[in-house]
C-alpha cells in the first residue's frame, strides 16, 4: 500500500479537542503580510451607573402602576402576552440623566464609524433623543426578528436591562466552554440576538466569518447599534421579569451659523 504523500506545503493543524497546534516551520522570508478586517457592524457595550439603574427602575415601578401609562403594543413587535410595553419620558427627572448618556454616547459612536471606515460627514451630528419605552418580560414572552426606524437617515438604537431573572444570569455566555445551543440546553433563553447577513452551517467551512452573535443580558448592561442591525429576543421559562429599557435616536444634520 503506497504511503500517503505528506503535502510540500507549510502548514498549521489545529485540534479543537486537544487545543494542541502543530506547526512544520516556516522559512524565513523579507514578504510581510497583512489581513484586513472588513467590518460589517460595529455595536458599543458599555455598564449604566447602578444608580441610573435604580432611578429607571423606580419610575417604571411608579409608571406601572399609573392610570395615565401608555401602552406601546400596538406599535412593537414584541410578543409580550405577560408583560407590558410602555412609552416613557425621557425628561422625566428619573430618566433625564439616561437620555443624556445614551446620547453622548451616540455622538462617540458616530466618531469611532468614521475614525474607523475612514468615512467624513458634510455636516456635523446632533444626536437626539426620538422615543424610549419599556419591555416587561415573563416566561414564553418574546420579541421576533425586527429593526427600528427613526425620523432621520442616520439613526441609533440601544437596548439595556434593568431587571434579569437569575435563571437567565446563571446561563453561560457566548464563547464559555460550557455555552452549546444542543441537547436542549436553554443556552439562549431571554438572550438578545443581532443578525447582519447569512448564517449557514458551512460558514467555517467557507471561511466565512458569523453574522450573528448572541448576547446574554445583565443588569445595568447598554448596547448601541445602528437602527437599520436586525435583532430578537428568545423567550425564556421561570419567574421573575425580565426588563428592558430601549431607544431610539436621530442624528440630525447641524446647520453652520451664517
Amino acid at each position: 500500500m503506497a504511503k500517503k504523500k505528506e503535502p510540500d506545503t507549510d502548514f498549521v493543524y489545529w485540534d479543537d479537542n486537544s487545543d494542541k497546534k502543530e506547526a512544520k516551520p516556516v522559512e524565513e522570508t523579507d514578504i510581510n503580510v497583512n489581513i484586513w478586517n472588513m467590518p460589517a457592524v460595529f455595536v458599543l457595550e458599555t455598564q449604566m451607573p447602578e444608580a441610573m439603574v435604580n432611578d429607571l427602575n423606580e419610575y417604571l415601578d411608579e409608571l406601572r402602576e399609573s392610570e395615565d401609562k401608555e401602552s406601546l403594543a400596538g406599535t412593537l413587535v414584541g410578543q409580550i402576552a405577560h408583560g407590558e410595553q410602555l412609552n416613557m419620558d425621557p425628561e422625566h427627572e428619573k430618566v433625564r440623566s439616561y437620555s443624556k448618556f445614551i446620547t453622548s454616547l451616540g455622538a462617540q459612536y458616530i466618531n469611532h464609524f468614521m475614525q474607523n471606515t475612514g468615512s467624513m460627514l458634510s455636516k456635523n451630528r446632533q444626536v437626539a433623543v426620538d422615543e424610549t419605552w419599556s419591555v416587561h418580560s415573563y416566561a414564553g414572552d418574546y420579541n421576533p426578528i425586527h429593526d427600528h426606524g427613526t425620523k432621520t437617515i442616520m439613526g441609533l438604537s440601544t437596548t439595556s436591562w434593568t431587571k434579569v431573572p437569575q435563571q437567565i444570569l446563571d446561563q453561560p455566555t457566548t464563547g464559555d466552554a460550557l455555552y452549546s445551543k444542543y441537547n436542549s440546553s436553554g443556552v439562549c433563553d431571554g438572550y438578545l440576538c443581532f443578525n447582519y447577513g447569512r448564517n449557514e452551517i458551512m460558514n467555517v467551512e467557507r471561511l466565512r466569518p458569523p453574522q450573528s452573535f448572541e448576547v446574554k443580558p445583565e443588569v445595568g448592561k447598554l448596547y448601541i447599534f445602528p437602527a437599520w442591525l436586525s435583532h430578537m429576543v428568545y423567550p425564556f421559562r421561570g419567574e421573575g421579569e425580565r426588563r428592558t429599557v430601549a431607544s431610539n435616536m436621530n442624528c440630525w444634520e447641524v446647520e453652520e451659523a451664517a
